[in-house]
């Protein structure tokens, strides 16, 4: 059986592109290529995968800054896939399910900012395998999807793949060619998108529109190793909707990757739900750090985790144990003043009896 791994290298480019420079940035699925001098970075890559077992869906946007106007990127995939746009509102409904908690919690002895060191109260938050006469590069097809242009290919050699996107206005750095060759040596196919944006006189900023990538998978895989081509750290959001809790089997060279949510949803209507499906499926939310890109090493796979454990962060908010709003530390402290007060007098009392009872005793044994 074929090997079903998915990796993505996005890139957005013009119609005509002046000279390149180096990227500034790789995303996620792999570098970003802005038109002629200028500088386009991918400040956060956030995506939504669903997978049944069968079939893999990625919905992808990227949050970007820079002065470029044009773009263009490219995405391996392993299977022959479909592209259309996705929905920006379904990343707003995930931050709905997977928001944090906020919860109170009391602390007993006074603070830096409590009375009586301060007036304020302490807050703190906690593809198919090619024939031996297969063509280099071959067209599956091509379509215009809102601003992009979007060209899927099928590829038996790197540089006939890097010769055929410039020569169709995708213009990519050399070391392209050598990064793509894992992926062209397991026979996957590619999506080449470039950006035609409507509106030309504004530079690329701000949330891209996400496109939505279905293939077949009988893995949960995603892409991350073309992201050693970045310069600068990375950041990814990653929402999985699978029929279990997953986590990734490594950190693939970058921090440890954090679990953010995990639990059961069910959508009943919208954009999430039509990705989810019409049951119940269990969201894992992780969020990593790339510090230095150049260390990533593979992709990401996903695993099932042992136990479907639910998980929700919470932001704590620190504040003062007090009884009708006076600190609990100054009653307590009181009330034990007053105890010993108490105690002192009694035994005060007690010392003060016993000299007369001696000598009461002492007179009647003289008698």
């Amino acid at each position: 059986m074929k090997r079903r791994i998915v990796a993505l290298l996005f890139a957005l480019l013009a119609t005509q592109l002046g000279a390149l420079v180096n990227p500034a940035y790789a995303c996620g699925c792999g570098a970003m290529i802005p038109d002629g001098q200028s500088r386009i970075g991918v400040d956060r890559e956030t995506s939504v995968v669903r997978w049944d077992g069968r079939t893999e869906q990625i919905v992808m946007r990227f949050s970007v800054g820079g002065d470029a106007h044009r773009a263009a990127w490219i995405m391996p995939v392993p299977s022959r896939a479909t592209v259309e746009l996705g929905d920006g509102t379904m990343f707003d409904e995930l931050g709905r399910f997977t928001r944090p908690e906020h919860k109170t919690r009391g602390y007993f002895w006074p603070r830096e900012r409590d009375w009586p060191f301060s007036s304020n109260t302490g807050d703190s938050a906690g593809a198919p395998m090619p024939g031996a006469a297969a063509p280099p590069v071959g067209v599956v097809g091509r379509e215009q999807l809102g601003d992009f242009d979007v060209a899927r290919l099928t590829a038996t050699d790197p540089d006939a793949l890097k010769n055929w996107l410039e020569s169709n206005g995708f213009k990519l750095p050399d070391r392209l060619a050598t990064e793509v060759k894992p992926y062209v040596d397991q026979s996957w196919e590619y999506v080449a998108v470039r950006l035609a944006p409507r509106d030309q006189g504004k530079p690329l900023r701000g949330d891209l529109d996400p496109l939505r990538i279905r293939f077949d998978s009988d893995r949960l895989v995603y892409p991350m190793r073309l992201s050693r081509m970045a310069k600068t750290p990375q950041s990814l959001g990653l929402y999985v909707l699978a029929d279990h809790r997953m986590e990734p089997a490594s950190p693939i060279g970058g921090s440890a990757p954090e679990v953010t949510f995990a639990g059961t949803i069910h959508p009943e209507r919208g954009p999430l739900a039509e990705l989810a499906g019409p049951e119940p499926v269990f969201l894992t939310a992780i969020d990593q750090r790339f510090p230095v890109p150049g260390r990533i090493d593979a992709d990401h796979e996903l695993r099932a985790t042992a136990e479907d454990t639910p998980y929700r962060r919470a932001i704590y908010h620190d504040e003062l144990l007090t009884v009708g709003g006076v600190p609990l530390w100054l009653l307590t402290l009181g009330a034990v003043v007053v105890a010993l007060t108490a105690s002192a007098v009694v035994v005060l009392r007690i010392r003060g009896r016993r000299p007369r009872a001696a000598g009461a005793a002492g007179l009647e044994a003289h008698r």
